[in-house]
């Protein structure tokens, strides 16, 4: 068995010198490590800032009010907490915060973009609460407002609408949606894990001026530690930080909230909004160059995207997500299988494959990159041998 530190020093060589195009990851800044690997976690500190249940919080309080102010800045909001260890658990206080259990909740259907904390049945979410889904239009691909709107109707007693999406490729128009949750007496919260750091950049539209809460991650496109954050009205305050301590979380992890301090900072500057300016025109270079190369062996579902992912249906491949997954992975590119709307297959299996462009970008990546990384997945789908060219690859982008 390799020793730890071994581990370690082999997962950064497999960091980086492989193609990971999955949409959920990327890579944190040395500061943001930095800020990560401190004495801060060794410190007990149930409670907030001013408020805790353990003496010897003079720094963490300082620490944890500096990401506060740093959040409610960067996405204008009236409140904010940062100690959720993921967006799932930023999920569940939400829930604890909005309804009760047993209440009914609207929200995006996970075989079409959505997410297990929005009542999958084996997710705490699915258990306690009762949910009905919209999915997308089959013609489309895109969110069925005729649906969402009719089963607003339909279901009188819905309390909460959750939106937001993990392998959704298009804009969420969240001011449209919000207004129709609360024509029909529903509250609104908006899930913005994946797009976070497109929220924080300008980049898309920010559900917080019409949302009661937004939750997300930390880790994706906001480029930071892994972690959650809520951030909501004034109204909601207390019971979203009841709904996080005690409610669903002990003792807050601080030496994250110090990473998610600096990710916070980083987020806050120029540099920032131009990296996801480039996140964006990278996907939207890979979603034309899988069309370019064959668009009935790859599909591009909804026929591009607006944001850091794209969504490929790749029936015409032979082969299944699966399949394309593991192939790829052991030629050291790396995307996930996940289903596409309408799925004939499994969820083991599935007909469609994510591919994102948050890492690759971070890592220097530019458009006129992604038609070559199309290229080389193409080729390894086919059965050539690229392990080669994506050392290349990765050797050529360190270099610049």
């Amino acid at each position: 068995m390799p020793t730890i530190e071994e581990l370690i020093t082999r997962e950064h060589e497999r960091q980086t010198n492989s193609i990971n195009l999955i949409a959920s990851e990327n890579f944190v800044s040395d500061y943001v490590k930095r800020n990560m690997g401190t004495v801060f976690t060794n410190k007990y500190a149930e409670g907030y800032p001013g408020k805790r249940w353990y003496g010897g919080c003079e720094f963490t309080d300082q620490i944890e009010q500096h990401a506060i102010d740093l959040a409610k800045e960067l996405f204008q909001a009236e409140h904010a907490n940062v100690q959720p260890h993921s967006g799932t658990q930023a999920n569940l206080a939400a829930y604890l915060a909005l309804i009760k259990p047993g209440d009914k909740v609207l929200a995006f259907k996970l075989e079409h973009g959505g997410h297990l904390s929005h009542g999958a049945p084996f997710n705490a979410s699915g258990k306690y609460y009762k949910f009905v889904h919209y999915g997308v239009n089959q013609g489309t691909g895109l969110i069925d407002m005729d649906e969402y709107t009719r089963l607003l109707k339909e279901h009188a007693d819905i309390k909460l609408v959750v939106t937001g999406a993990s392998s959704y490729p298009r804009a969420i128009d969240f001011t449209k949606m919000a207004a129709v949750a609360r024509e029909h007496g529903a509250n609104f919260m908006a899930d913005v894990a994946h797009i976070s750091g497109l929220v924080a950049a300008g980049e898309h539209q920010s559900p917080v001026p019409v949302a009661d809460v937004v939750t997300m991650s930390t880790h994706k496109t906001i480029r930071g530690p892994r972690g959650g954050m809520i951030v909501c009205s004034g109204k909601w305050a207390n019971k979203i930080d009841r709904g996080v301590f005690p409610g669903s979380q002990g003792g807050p992890l601080v030496h994250m909230i110090a990473a998610k301090a600096a990710m916070l900072e980083e987020a806050s500057k120029p540099d920032f909004k131009q990296y996801v300016k480039q996140v964006i025109k990278n996907a939207q270079a890979m979603a034309k160059a899988f069309t370019d190369i064959d668009s009935k062996k790859y599909r591009v579902l909804t026929g591009g995207t607006d944001n850091h992912m794209v969504m490929v249906d790749i029936t015409g491949t032979g082969k299944n997500g699966l399949e394309i997954e593991r192939l790829l992975g052991e030629q050291s590119i790396y995307v996930n299988k996940n289903f596409i709307p309408y799925d004939p297959l499994p969820v083991t299996e599935t007909s469609g494959i994510r591919v994102g462009s948050p890492l690759v970008t971070t890592l220097g990546a530019v458009e006129a990159d992604m038609p070559k990384i199309v290229q080389l997945i193409d080729k390894a789908v086919s059965g050539e041998n690229v392990s080669k060219d994506v050392h290349a690859f990765m050797t050529g982008l360190a270099a610049r």
